[in-house]
C-alpha cells in the first residue's frame, strides 16, 4: 500500500467527525405511549424491550417510555408519540410527523414508518430499542452501499462531479475513488456502532478502521480486475456494482461484530459480496438511469 493512498485516506478522513454521530445518537428522546388499553401498553413496552436485554439497558430504555394513562404531572416534552392502531393520535400529534401507529399483529410497521419519515430520529431510538437497532442497522448499510455506488458512477461520468445534495457526506475536492469510499465506510462504521451502544470514535474504533483500509486496497485491485471482464454497462456499471457490493459486505460484517463481537469469516465475505454483487448491478443501472436523466434535462 502506497504512501500517497495513505496520506489520500488521511486527507478524505479528515472531512469526517464522529462526533456529530455520536452526539446524534445520545440525544435523549422520550416517547409517550398512547393505547386503549392495559393488555396493548403491554405489547408496546413487550416489543420494544424484549426479554433478551440486559436489566441495565431495560431501566435504562423504561425512562424514555411514557404511558398516556401515567402522563399527568409526569412534566417534560415528548418528541414522539407511538399510539394503538384504531385510534387517533392525541390532539396536537400529526401521523407519520410525530406520531405512529402501533399494529399489534405487524408491530414492525411502526419502525419501518417511522424510518421513512423520521430517520434522524431513528439513530438514538435504535442505542435503547433492539426492534429499531435492527432495522436502523440495514438501512444503514444500503443506503452507504447506494451512496457508494453513486459516487462511483458519477465520478466515472465526463463534466459530472457529485455535489451536496447528491452525496451530503463526500469531501469538497476528491483525493481517489478508493480513499472517499473507504472513509464512507468509516462512517457506515461510525453510525452502526452508534446504532448498536457501542463506542463511537476513531480511537475506540481503530482496529475496525484498520482493518477497512488495508481492505481498500484489495477492492481497489478487484474493481481493476473486474471491470474489465464483466460484459455489461461499458465499465461504469460493473465499477459501481463492485463498489455496491463491496461496502455491503463490510457493512454485514461490522453489523454482526457490534451484535455479537465477532464479523463474518472470510468465507462468509466472499458470499456476502456476490450475493450483493446482482443487487448492485441493478442499483447501479438505476442511478446511471437517473444520472443521465438528469443530465438531458440540463
Amino acid at each position: 500500500m502506497t504512501t500517497q493512498f495513505i496520506q489520500q485516506i488521511r486527507r478524505a478522513i479528515s472531512h469526517l467527525n464522529p462526533n456529530e454521530i455520536r452526539e446524534t445518537a445520545t440525544k435523549r428522546v422520550r416517547i409517550l405511549l398512547d393505547a386503549a388499553s392495559s393488555a396493548t401498553y403491554a405489547r408496546m413496552e413487550d416489543f420494544l424491550l424484549p426479554a433478551q436485554i440486559s436489566r441495565e439497558k431495560r431501566m435504562l430504555a423504561v425512562q424514555t417510555l411514557t404511558r398516556a394513562c401515567d402522563a399527568a404531572g409526569s412534566g417534560g416534552r415528548y418528541q414522539l408519540v407511538f399510539y394503538e392502531r384504531g385510534i387517533l393520535p392525541p390532539e396536537g400529534w400529526t401521523a407519520d410527523m410525530d406520531a405512529f401507529s402501533f399494529d399489534p399483529e405487524r408491530p414492525e410497521r411502526l419502525v419501518e414508518s417511522l424510518i421513512e419519515h423520521r430517520n434522524e430520529i431513528a439513530l438514538p431510538l435504535a442505542r435503547y430499542f433492539p426492534p429499531f437497532r435492527d432495522a436502523v442497522a440495514r438501512h444503514t448499510i444500503q443506503t452507504i452501499a447506494r451512496e457508494n455506488a453513486l459516487f462511483s458512477l458519477m465520478t466515472a461520468l465526463p463534466n459530472v462531479l457529485p455535489n451536496a445534495g447528491q452525496l451530503p457526506w463526500a469531501v469538497g475536492e476528491f483525493a481517489s475513488d478508493t480513499a472517499v469510499l473507504t472513509v464512507n465506510q468509516i462512517r457506515m462504521a461510525f453510525l452502526l456502532a452508534a446504532a448498536s451502544d457501542r463506542a463511537v470514535g476513531y480511537r475506540e474504533q481503530r482496529t475496525e478502521i484498520g482493518s477497512l483500509v488495508a481492505g481498500a486496497w484489495g477492492w481497489r485491485a478487484a474493481a481493476r480486475q473486474l471491470t474489465g471482464k464483466i460484459p455489461f454497462g461499458g465499465g461504469l456499471i460493473p465499477k459501481a456494482a463492485i463498489a455496491y457490493a463491496g461496502t455491503y459486505a463490510v457493512g454485514l460484517s461490522l453489523e454482526r461484530l457490534y451484535r455479537i463481537g465477532y464479523g463474518l469469516t472470510r468465507e462468509e465475505r466472499h458470499e456476502a459480496y456476490e450475493a450483493a454483487l446482482g443487487r448492485g448491478r441493478e442499483v447501479a443501472s438505476q442511478l446511471l438511469t437517473r444520472i443521465r436523466g438528469k443530465a438531458e434535462d440540463q
